[in-house]
């Protein structure tokens, strides 16, 4: 019997056979043309897959990715006022999102996106047929996209649509689904995901559609906004309401077949409607238009616009700004100048039209929306004419709501023209109405316009600023952008320079003809008073601002030195001008903003703050990233003493004007207001200083004036300066502007005197002469007592008496000086320093 082969050797003989049936594949030409090609397919692929991964962006970016935030905008006590967007966005974390929302967008977007691993195989090969079969059609092949593969196309490659960004989404799906965790990735998902009516986000998106916070949402519109990913304008639930509620049904079905709600909860869900809103209401009143957007443009300016500016940029830095806004103060600005407006120009006939816009069939809501045009002044709202007949017009409103404007609620004529504002309404006219009983009434936006500014002088904090009559209809700001001539208000300037050099509240100024030669060519030029009155003679430089002489300025500041007069207006910045004398009478162009912040330097004893409207910038972390080296001021707000000096923020700002001759300024034109062209505002019972203003034409008549805490100053004029009439006058026009504002704003506060500097003399006067009294006080209740207290400096006071010797003992005549010293000063403690 033959013995059986050991097992190496069987091995061997195995391996021989498999070895020679290679050999014999491997000499077939078929065997290797394969092999060759399976090689170049190995290397082509390879290729291919560097070529297109090479250059793909790192998914470690989404770590620390930041999606663009708007800007919010808040008031001085914190309140929000506004939001600076182009892609509205509320950031949330994964577990401030409803688990049923997530379901909702699982069941429409992805419904394995929890076992997958970035990639779905089948869809994606779904997509790549669909692809391949509508080549050449002009049709877009359905998506496929995983949840994974949607974020690393929105964050990380964009939207370009070819089979080579499919190749990239699924490379970097698959990278992020290594980099991030499940929750992490829908969390970005949530958060940037495009929705529609500029929402980014889901949050955003709720805002949008439903004007509801996301806990606040039903099943039903959970559903609709889980279906807008695949194109929010093909699903709008007004103009494509019914396949809206086919798709939103559908998803709801998806739902319940993966086990996300019951079949009760889908049917509720699906008999319910849409419920979707027009227009999104705010969650706050915008207040401050002309504020706001001037704050805008100082961000834009410091910080940039877009992302590309950097990463605190406006629309995308997420910035929280806080503002020296006072709400209030600026409701109460709002409110008076554009009541002094239409008093102004009432009567004066119909304006015309807001705008006119087409309609297109019955969409005049569209139409309507599309203008942006917002009316926020008492119960006036901004209205389409929808059609007209003989008797009345149909109007519409953003809200979709309809009324009824009555022929004779729009009987007022046409500017210029006479003939009845009804008759000249046509389709399409966005009109202003208020409500009148069940109809409505036509109302006219003013064609005057104006600015007013309120300043708080030891800070230049801004509190309040209008710069017409509404913002969204005219957008210029004659706050900070209008070129004006002052005119009278310019004075006070003009005679603190001249108290700089020498003169005093109780100097004599002839108030009579002036004239200068301006050489060969230009001749004489003679100045004159306001409505050429003739000169009254000798009188203190009191009496010269009290009653705005013309005369007595000019004469004034050519005895000071023109040179000194431009060169204080230029310290207080109010404007560079060179030294001629009709500039001290206000021919020079400058702003209110300017000139209000002028004013708050003789406010606040001539110590000059940048004018600001900001009060710090903190980052979306919190972060105070402007003004530089901002410090918080510590202990400011302990409730109780803790025994230590109490905390004092440093003091910022420059002298630009002697303390004591910005004191005597206010003190002097505290007596514009007592009996000069500003008596209308005597009544508010409050020291106030200020001046009115009235130039040339008149063009624009002016008051700029306040009290220790607020400084506020308004104009008003045509934007193309014309004549407002003979009768305009700053006492007439801006100063009862003023007064209605001051009676709400100065409401509860303290009436606090203005503080004298250190130094300063208060002497009793004879307000006409300006020499000095004895013996005689100042009586409280007359506004034209015929003696004043007066402010002057050291060593240019009006004197009593000549100096004497010292004696060795106490004469009679010294300890009845003494008495009378002391008589003063009692008098003044009591009467708190003011006349």
């Amino acid at each position: 019997m033959a013995s059986t082969p050991p097992e190496p050797m069987k091995l061997r003989h195995r391996m021989s056979d498999v070895g020679a049936r290679l050999s014999d594949l491997w000499s077939r030409r078929w065997v290797k043309g394969l092999a060759i090609l399976a090689a170049i397919g190995l290397l082509v692929a390879g290729g291919g897959w560097w070529f297109i991964s090479r250059d793909l962006p790192s998914v470690e970016q989404l770590r620390t990715y930041e999606p663009p935030l708007p800007t919010n905008v808040r008031a001085i006590d914190g309140s929000p006022v506004y939001s600076y967007a182009r892609e509205r966005r509320v950031e949330l974390s994964f577990a401030e999102y409803p688990p049923l929302l997530i379901r909702a967008f699982l069941a429409a977007e992805d419904k394995t996106f929890f076992e997958h691993h970035g990639v779905d195989f089948p869809g994606l090969a779904g997509a790549v047929v669909d692809y391949v079969s509508k080549m050449g059609s002009g049709q877009r092949a359905r998506g496929g996209s995983t949840i994974t593969q949607q974020v690393a196309k929105n964050l990380l490659i964009g939207n370009e649509y070819s089979p080579t960004r499919k190749i990239k989404e699924a490379i970097l799906a698959w990278r992020i689904e290594d980099t991030l965790t499940k929750p992490q990735i829908l969390e970005l998902y949530l958060n940037q995901i495009f929705l529609g009516r500029n929402a980014y986000g889901v949050e955003a998106a709720s805002h949008a559609y439903f004007d509801k916070e996301l806990h606040e949402l039903n099943l039903s519109q959970m559903a609709y906004i889980a279906i807008l990913p695949k194109g929010p304008a093909n699903y709008d639930p007004f103009r494509d309401t019914e396949r809206a509620l086919e798709r939103r049904n559908w998803a709801l079905g998806e739902m319940e077949q993966n086990g996300f709600i019951t079949a009760a909860q889908r049917a509720e869900a699906q008999a319910q409607p849409i419920g979707a809103i027009l227009q999104r209401v705010p969650k706050f009143e915008r207040v401050g238009g002309y504020f706001v957007e001037e704050v805008r443009r100082e961000l834009i300016a410091k910080f940039g616009e877009t992302a590309r500016d950097g990463p605190y940029s406006v629309y995308s830095g997420g910035l929280w700004v806080r503002t020296s806004m006072d709400r209030r103060v600026q409701e109460a600005a709002a409110e008076a100048l554009r009541d002094g407006l239409l008093r102004y120009d009432r009567g004066r006939g119909f304006s015309g039209p807001l705008k006119k816009v087409e309609i297109d069939g019955d969409r005049w809501q569209v139409a309507l929306l599309s203008s942006n045009i917002t009316l926020d002044y008492a119960d006036w709202r901004p209205a389409i004419v929808i059609s007209r007949d003989s008797n009345e017009a149909r109007i519409g409103f953003a809200d979709g709501k309809e009324g009824t404007l009555p022929r004779s609620a729009a009987q007022m004529p046409l500017r210029g023209k006479g003939t009845p504002a009804f008759g000249t309404l046509t389709p399409g006219d966005i009109i202003a109405v208020s409500p009148s009983g069940s109809q409505f009434a036509l109302r006219s936006v003013p064609k005057i316009s104006g600015g007013f500014v309120v300043q708080e002088p030891q800070t230049g904090r801004i509190l309040a600023m209008q710069g017409g009559f509404d913002a969204s209809l005219q957008s210029f700001n004659r706050a900070t952008q209008a070129m004006r001539q002052p005119g009278s208000t310019i004075k006070p300037i003009v005679y603190a320079a001249a108290l700089e050099h020498g003169m005093t509240p109780a100097s004599i100024i002839v108030d009579g003809p002036f004239c200068v030669d301006q050489g060969a060519r230009l001749g004489q030029k003679c100045f004159r008073n306001f409505g050429n009155s003739r000169g009254a003679g000798p009188h203190t430089m009191r009496w010269g601002i009290e009653q705005s002489r013309n005369l007595m300025t000019v004469r004034t500041a050519a005895q000071t030195g023109m040179a000194n007069v431009v060169r204080l207006m230029k310290n207080m910045q109010i404007g560079d001008y060179q030294p001629y004398l009709s500039y001290a009478l206000g021919a020079g162009e400058t702003t209110v903003t300017k000139m209000v912040n002028a004013y708050g330097v003789l406010a606040n004893q001539g110590r000059w703050h940048d004018p600001t409207l900001i009060d710090y910038v903190q980052n979306r972390r919190g972060q105070v990233i402007w003004p530089e080296n901002w410090r918080p001021c510590d202990r400011c707000n302990m409730r109780d003493w803790d025994g230590k000096a109490m905390p004092r923020p440093a003091t910022r700002g420059r002298q630009v004007l002697d303390a004591m001759s910005a004191y005597q300024m206010v003190h002097i034109t505290e007596g514009v207001i007592e009996r000069g062209t500003a008596t209308i505002l005597r009544d508010l019972k409050r020291p106030i200083f200020g001046k009115t203003g009235t130039n040339t034409g008149p063009k624009d008549v002016w008051f700029i004036g306040g009290t220790p805490q607020m400084v506020a100053g308004v104009y008003i004029g045509y934007d193309s300066p014309v004549n407002l009439g003979s009768y305009a006058q700053g006492g007439t026009l801006a100063a009862p502007i003023f007064k209605q504002w001051a009676t709400k704003a100065y409401e509860g506060m303290d009436v606090l005197p203005f503080r004298a500097p250190a130094g300063i003399r208060m002497v009793r006067i004879d307000r006409a002469s300006g020499r000095p009294v004895f013996g005689t006080f100042p009586t409280s209740n007359d506004p034209k007592p015929a003696v004043i207290w007066e402010a002057f400096k050291p060593q240019a006071e009006a004197r009593r008496a000549p100096r004497r010797p010292a004696a060795a003992q106490p004469t009679a005549t010294a300890t009845a000086a003494a008495k009378r010293r002391t008589s003063d000063s009692d008098f003044l403690q009591r009467e708190g320093g003011i006349y």
